[in-house]
């Protein structure tokens, strides 16, 4: 977290700066854009820009990748790994594979560096000063501009609700210690004092927010489909392993020992891991259609869980969309979202792979967005559990690619849209 900071008028000749002065708790909600059509960057709090500046993204050959990144790692002086030890001051990292944001000597506004962003010197000293590691940045072609995004499918904080006080208890006289004394009632004189109406007790007061939390919902791949089988084969009393996505040896043997004892259903089915394997385990289990989708969650570049949910429409493309939790009121169980759809046209291969036929929701036209989140349906119990979690600065991803070969451990939910 940083402190309120007034900045010199030496450090403004590097940047546009529009609030000199920020909260001190306002690091977690800021969001960094850069624009490799303008070579530009600028930093958003909620709507508002905060800072800009200037930058040299990858020349050609060394394109820096467009997509959906978050600082993992910060470093005063870094010496890159990749480029005869290149100095690297005011390092903020981006990927684990070599992009990063950091100081140059040379920004000259145009494509100049070996992928990563290079920043004018003050400016990349004064970034450094205002993120932590988690603050999302997002790399796009052309110039993107976060909006307030209302839609019952974002994630809000349940509204505490109001007890009641004692409304209508009945009263009743206690016993006696004796059978001689007489039975004392309290009673009230309705005529002369009237019975005042119930007043609410006052909710308590909400806990502070809790680290932010990252979120993906996706297509599900092979790797969850594996272990929703490894889940409910255990629960049916098969020996599948541990639910880790991998068809390791007791996985295999699980799943054979549950073919066999339906031998019609599987007659023509000779591939081992099919769609009509995880129906069957599915209604085996009780548990009805299977979901062909996943949310999964992240807190402090650690996995936290992750559930099934539900793409209608699966053959059209979800697209490319971002969600970052800028405030939230816990009294009221609001929650303000602001998000952000990114160009990202998929490949014939890849669209076959995914089973899309149409990738029209992957252009930016019309209201992607809203369509997108409509699209998708979250199981009551994993709502009410991301419910309870989210705290401003959590974000959310919309991708129909998955997790991507950039997100790994170390890391929230990198999307790459270009490479």
């Amino acid at each position: 977290m940083f402190s309120r900071l007034v900045f010199g008028l030496g450090l403004l000749s590097a940047t546009a700066l529009v609030h000199p002065a920020l909260a001190a708790d306002a690091a977690r909600t800021l969001q960094i854009f850069v624009s490799k059509d303008k070579q530009s960057l600028a930093v958003y709090d909620g709507t508002e820009v905060v800072a800009t500046s200037k930058v040299s993204t990858g020349k050609d050959g060394h394109t820096t990748p467009s997509g959906i990144f978050s600082v993992l790692e910060k470093q005063k002086y870094h010496e890159s790994n990749l480029y005869s030890a290149a100095p690297m001051p005011f390092m903020q990292r981006l990927t684990w594979s070599g992009i990063a944001l950091h100081e140059s000597n040379s920004v000259p506004r145009y494509p100049a560096s070996h992928g990563c962003v290079r920043m004018p010197g003050a400016f990349a000293k004064m970034l450094y000063g205002m993120t932590d590691p988690g603050v999302p940045v997002i790399i796009s072609d052309g110039e993107l501009v976060p909006q307030p995004i209302d839609h019952p499918t974002l994630f809000h904080p349940d509204a505490p609700a109001a007890m009641p006080l004692l409304s209508d208890v009945e009263l009743r006289p206690s016993m006696p210690d004796s059978p001689e004394k007489p039975v004392q009632v309290a009673m009230n004189d309705t005529a002369a004092m009237p019975m005042p109406a119930a007043q609410p007790i006052a909710a308590p007061e909400p806990e502070p927010p809790s680290e932010p939390i990252s979120m993906l919902i996706t297509r599900r791949t092979l790797r969850e489909t594996v272990i929703d089988i490894q889940t409910l084969l255990n629960q049916l009393g098969f020996s599948a392993g541990n639910p880790d996505g991998l068809l390791g040896p007791s996985t295999v043997q699980a799943i054979k020992a549950f073919k066999t004892l339906r031998p019609a259903e599987f007659a023509a089915d000779k591939s081992l891991v099919s769609d009509t394997l995880l129906r069957e385990v599915y209604a085996a289990a009780g548990k009805g259609e299977p979901p062909n989708g996943v949310i999964m969650l992240r807190q402090a570049f650690k996995p936290i869980f992750e559930a099934p949910v539900t793409i209608t429409d699966p053959g059209l493309a979800l697209g490319t969309h971002f969600f970052t939790l800028h405030a939230v009121d816990e009294r009221a169980g609001t929650a303000d979202w602001l998000g952000i759809t990114l160009e990202n046209n998929l490949s014939r291969e890849t669209m076959k792979r995914l089973g899309i036929t149409n990738q029209e929701s992957s252009i930016i036209t019309g209201k992607p967005i809203a369509r997108s989140l409509s699209r998708i349906t979250i199981p009551d119990e994993t709502r009410r559990k991301i419910d309870a979690l989210i705290a401003p600065g959590s974000t959310l991803t919309i991708s129909d690619t998955g997790l991507g070969r950039e997100t790994g451990e170390g890391t929230d939910f990198i999307t790459i849209t270009r490479g």
